[in-house]
């Protein structure tokens, strides 16, 4: 699927609204976020405040999402915030995040490779009594993912909605369970949920509440994949903005409410349960209320969620490598990494890429003689994060920038929407991003003595100091491609003025969406 210019592009109307929500809630991996990070907030960090931590977390992320939505309205690109970010803050700020994010996006994929990897040779263990290598799982997972994402993206969307349905009525179904049966030893214990207990340490000496708050924040890693795929939504400007939003506030009251069931069914002692026993905090109030059938089902369910996650990722990561290809910014890019696919309009080249990358990590780690969970997914979901949260509060300034600073849409720009929200989203994210720093080291437990982990900072720089090189670069020698830096959007998701609606829809290039 060529466009004019000699730019491949996506397959155009594949996805509508429920399949962009199911691949942003996929993404974020309701089951592997309530799993993996609540025993480690109950135990570790804000204690029984943990549903607290997430309505805090929820009404942050909505007020981030505000300008993240009012850019989408007008921005429609693969890149996301590498697009957003470089009309709002301009090109070399652009690169940066691009960069940036798609480096995030790329580790991603095989960190949550490594959880899956763990996740099956645990439960083959013991429900099968089979020991199978991790590896063999992770190989597994890595060619579904090639595999599945090479064609047309609603295969993927229906793939990832089946597994997500399915994880979240599990832990739908151990909550309400809890409800109905009026919480635990402690009753329901509606006190968790005071906004204030965000802050402190209920129930539970020594623990760290900023880790309790990174670690609920991290539970939404993904969420903002929405916008990735706009150049493939019907009616992305109508679409996006909604997804983004049902995505954000769901996934919020959805973790507020399974986080809350979770504490209740356990009482007081939660904290030292979660400790001790880590998923047991799940797993045995599902075993007491609803019986050892549903125990079973929650690991295996565990397993096809973390895959799920995995394959979300990837679609990530293929489309910010393509939608930076196709600038041929590396002469060459456009035909193989900006390439699609002439029939499924996928982004297979970029895909093939990505699987690569994430068989030399995989392999790498493995042969360094580290575990698939402990450093694997630890190491590799601490230094994503890092990015990740870094270019969400470039995004949040890149709003106030595009529609304040440069005078954009006067029609969109208010004082909340893109003035205040921005702001006070961006500042909060800068503190998420400072509460990472503070608590990295208890955040990748044992991982934290490995060498990889000392390099995580350097990384995220190292990454940062390439993009704005590169863009610096290209201004002074190649200002024409230094000029569409993040700014390659086809005619046809772009916004026109309403004198142009009538024109033919024609799949050309424009530089600019402004233009």
């Amino acid at each position: 699927m060529e466009a004019a210019g000699g730019i491949s592009r996506l397959r155009k109307d594949a996805v509508g609204l429920t399949g962009v929500i199911f691949m942003a809630v996929a993404t974020a991996a309701p089951i592997t976020a309530m799993t993996g990070n609540v025993p480690m907030v109950v135990g570790f960090g804000n204690g029984l405040g943990v549903p607290a931590a997430y309505l805090v977390a929820t009404a942050v992320l909505t007020i981030f999402s505000v300008g993240y939505v009012a850019m989408a309205k007008h921005i429609t690109s693969a890149g996301a915030f590498y697009g957003y970010i470089s009309h709002g803050l301009g090109q070399v700020a652009g690169m940066v995040a691009g960069l940036l994010a798609t480096m995030a996006y790329v580790v991603f994929e095989a960190s949550i490779i490594g959880f899956f990897a763990y996740s099956a040779n645990d439960t083959f263990k013991s429900l099968a009594g089979v020991d199978v290598h991790w590896l063999w799982f992770a190989a597994l997972g890595l060619a579904l993912n090639a595999i599945l994402t090479y064609f047309d993206i609603n295969l993927t969307a229906k793939v990832l909605g089946v597994f997500l349905i399915t994880e979240i009525l599990m832990l739908g179904l151990t909550a309400v369970a809890a409800l109905l049966n009026g919480g635990g030893p402690d009753g329901l214990m509606a006190g968790t949920l005071n906004p204030a207990n965000a802050f402190t340490t209920t129930g539970l000496t020594g623990g760290a509440v900023g880790l309790g708050l990174f670690m609920c924040f991290w539970s939404w890693v993904g969420f903002e994949s929405t916008a990735m795929y706009g150049e493939e939504s019907r009616d992305p400007k109508r679409i996006i903005p909604i997804a983004t939003l049902v995505s954000v506030v769901g996934i919020g009251l959805f973790y507020t409410f399974v986080s809350w069931m979770t504490v209740a069914a356990n009482g007081v002692k939660a904290p030292e349960i979660a400790a001790e026993q880590y998923a047991g905090i799940f797993f045995v109030p599902t075993g007491e209320l609803v019986g050892q059938w549903a125990v079973d089902l929650f690991k295996v369910l565990i397993l096809t969620g973390s895959f799920a996650c995995s394959m979300a990722f990837h679609n990530c990561a293929s489309r910010y490598l393509y939608a930076i290809g196709r600038e041929d910014l590396v002469p060459g890019t456009r035909r193989t990494l900006g390439a699609t696919h002439p029939r499924h309009g996928s982004p297979y080249i970029a895909g093939f890429v990505q699987t690569g990358i994430s068989i030399v990590l995989i392999a790498a780690f493995a042969l360094a003689g580290m575990d698939p969970y402990l450093h694997i997914y630890t190491l590799l979901a601490v230094l994503g994060t890092l990015a990740i949260l870094i270019v969400q509060t470039m995004c949040s300034f890149a709003v106030v920038g595009y529609f304040h600073v440069r005078k954009k849409h006067p029609e969109t720009a208010s004082w909340w929407r893109t003035l205040l929200a921005p702001l006070a989203g961006g500042l909060a994210m800068a503190y998420v991003v400072l509460l990472l720093f503070q608590n990295q080291e208890t955040a990748a437990g044992d991982a934290s003595k490995s060498l990889f982990f000392t390099l995580i900072p350097w990384i995220v720089l190292g990454f940062a100091v390439l993009g704005a090189a590169l863009a610096l670069y290209l201004r002074f020698r190649n200002p024409e491609k230094y000029a569409i830096i993040g700014r390659i959007v086809l005619e046809d998701t772009a916004e026109r003025d309403p004198a142009e609606e009538a024109a033919v829809d024609r799949p050309t290039l424009q530089d600019t969406v402004d233009s």
